[in-house]
């Protein structure tokens, strides 16, 4: 991207704002649906401003520009934003205000504030509302300057969408939109808007390629006690596809049709999720209907893994076992070599995970942080920031994968050479951390919140902590993020409950200097059934040895140390068979017991 461009989008924005009265305009990174990751053509945040990463929102009124985004990316977005006319704002940073106290100091009291309603949630479009209220100013949903000044604007994706076989689902379409009729009655409701990609890809055994990393499919889902219709450009159906439709007994309109279904929609009630949900559909829905602002019932649904899904689970943990162990491989010595960058090991790990036929392609963007640049939590790097691998301290490798059977996501903290006992010390208390977690036995019912100081206790002790959660669900190749459960410090009240995969990820973070963590994937089940109920125990899906040349084992414990080796005997047991040579000779010494 050109940065000289930016300016004449931004006063090509502003001309819009003077034509329709609008004397400030949010631009969101979000899309229609809420995603993590959006497709080119909602990337309206990157177009005007020129900052390219996946979170931050740009403001922009008739005589200034600003952009907040994170701590993740304050260092990229100064380098970014230097010449377009924007200033940076860092949001998280005690001395910035957030968007809407900013607005209510920069714009005049009568003044009304643009957002566009079809990417902007019906939650947060309140809550702005409610706060630029405060100060005498309001907000608009209804505009959409990019569709005017936007003139080469990318289209909606075309790619065609898959189906997802029974023998992978474990489960048809029409038995998911079943059991998702009986939520909505318990709910008292007589239908549900599904906007969310992976749960339109769920409830319908379909699978695309239209946004980075996540295998969905740009559409929606009106669901009724008697019917599903599912919005989705034709261009994307193939025959066999809307033969599976059909068998599911889901109709098929146009994805651009669902403004006026809703419109049409004649029942009495419909559930929206208000998080998630766009501002838009409220607006096109039928004046007649009652929306009833509830959770998606769909998330806790497809959060729970059924029998067939569990198996494609191990068999991509099993894929990805062998390609990491690969990588491990031949890592250290490539790295003596020299001339090894973070990138180079993005790209080698790609290149063993593609050995694998069931290998669809990454999950989300490498995170292969070295030294320092571990510090900075979800680090990512580029060809402008590209540390050289060096044969001293950690490199902490966050990576995951796309398989057409299953979804991964492994963290490995890997020494390159010799380390400080500070480093070691750290690094035991993390991996003790994890352990703990990891060896977990807990009533049925309990959430995230309730086991997550299994995790930090060690760190605590030392008055050391981390500041992201503990925990979160992973799709059946789907979004490598799910929901609705969590482990995390603040309140998550959904239950960790049996087939439910989440992972076990604590970590430590020194600026400046190192930065630690361990990540394994994990299946909730069913441990024993006593006098006082049910328990639950996690299992390690994950099959990657966890480097113990770093622990100081006096540090660990016992019972620590016993999970260890354990772990490390299932993982040599299950990974042997399909490696040879000096890769099989690696796995051995690196799963030896302590």
């Amino acid at each position: 991207m050109n940065i000289k461009d930016i300016p004449a989008r931004v006063e090509a924005l502003r001309g819009y704002m003077r034509e329709h009265g609008l004397a400030a305009y949010i631009v969101l990174s979000s899309d229609a649906h809420s995603s993590e990751y959006v497709a080119d053509c909602w990337k309206a945040r990157e177009w005007v401003s020129g900052f390219d990463g996946s979170a931050g929102t740009a403001v922009v009124t008739l005589s200034d520009a600003r952009l907040w985004t994170d701590s993740r990316y304050w260092l990229a977005a100064e380098n970014a934003l230097a010449g377009t006319g924007f200033s940076l704002m860092k949001d998280g940073d005690k001395d910035t205000p957030t968007i809407t106290d900013w607005l209510c100091t920069a714009l005049e009291q009568g003044s009304v504030v643009g957002v566009d309603g079809s990417v902007c949630s019906i939650a947060e479009a309140k809550e702005w509302a409610e706060a630029l209220s405060m100060c005498g100013l309001s907000l608009n949903a209804a505009h959409d300057p990019f569709k005017v000044i936007w003139k080469d604007r990318p289209t909606v994706p075309t790619e065609k969408a898959v189906i997802m076989p029974c023998e992978v689902s474990g489960e048809s379409a029409a038995g998911k939109l079943q059991r998702l009729r009986q939520q909505l009655s318990k709910n008292g409701v007589e239908g549900m808007l599904v906007t969310m990609l992976d749960e339109v890809a769920w409830l319908t055994n379909l699978r695309g390629n239209d946004v980075a990393y996540n295998p969905v499919v740009v559409s929606y889902l009106l669901v009724t006690t008697k019917a599903a219709t599912l919005f989705i450009l034709p261009e994307k159906l193939t025959s066999a596809v809307l033969a599976h439709l059909a068998e599911s007994d889901i109709a098929v309109a146009d994805y651009n049709d669902v403004w006026g279904a809703l419109a049409a929609y004649n029942g009495d009630s419909i559930l929206l999720q208000p998080t998630r949900c766009n501002r838009a559909v409220l607006e096109h829905l039928n004046p007649a209907c009652q929306p009833v602002f509830k959770d998606s019932p769909v998330a806790a649904m497809k959060a729970v893994k059924n029998s067939v899904e569990i198996e494609g689970f191990k068999e991509a943990m099993l894929a990805e076992g062998i390609a990491m162990v690969k990588l491990l491989h031949w890592l250290k010595p490539a790295v003596e070599r020299g001339g090894i960058t973070e990138l180079d090991v993005d790209k080698q790990l790609t290149a063993y995970r593609s050995e694998n036929v069931n290998f669809a392609g990454l999950s989300f963007a490498t995170i292969a942080a070295y030294g320092p640049n571990a510090a900075i939590v979800h680090y990512e790097p580029t060809e402008e920031c590209n540390a050289l691998l060096q044969s001293r301290g950690f490199l902490l490798l966050d990576c995951g994968g796309q398989y057409n059977c299953g979804t991964t996501d492994i963290t490995r903290t890997i020494p390159l050479g010799p380390l400080s006992e500070e480093e070691r010390r750290s690094y035991t208390l993390v991996l003790r951390g994890h352990i703990s977690l990891a060896m977990a036995k807990f009533p049925l019912g309990t959430c995230g919140t309730q086991l997550d100081v299994l995790a930090r206790q060690w760190l605590w002790q030392e008055g050391e902590n981390y500041l992201h959660g503990t925990g979160h669900g992973v799709g059946h190749y789907l979004n490598v993020h799910e929901g609705p459960h969590q482990i995390r410090m603040n309140n998550m009240p959904a239950p960790l409950l049996p087939g439910v995969t989440v992972t076990n990820e604590p970590g430590l973070y020194k600026a400046g200097r190192y930065g630690i963590r361990i990540e394994n994937t994990m299946l909730v089940k069913h441990h024993c059934e006593t006098e006082f109920g049910s328990f639950c125990a996690m299992e390690p899906l994950t099959l990657c040895p966890i480097d113990t040349t770093a622990v100081i084992p006096s540090l660990l414990g016992a019972d620590a140390i016993a999970y260890l080796n354990e772990y490390h005997k299932h993982v040599y047991e299950t990974l042997a068979p399909h490696l040879s040579g000096p890769e099989l000779e690696f796995l051995k010494e690196a799963c030896k017991p302590i």
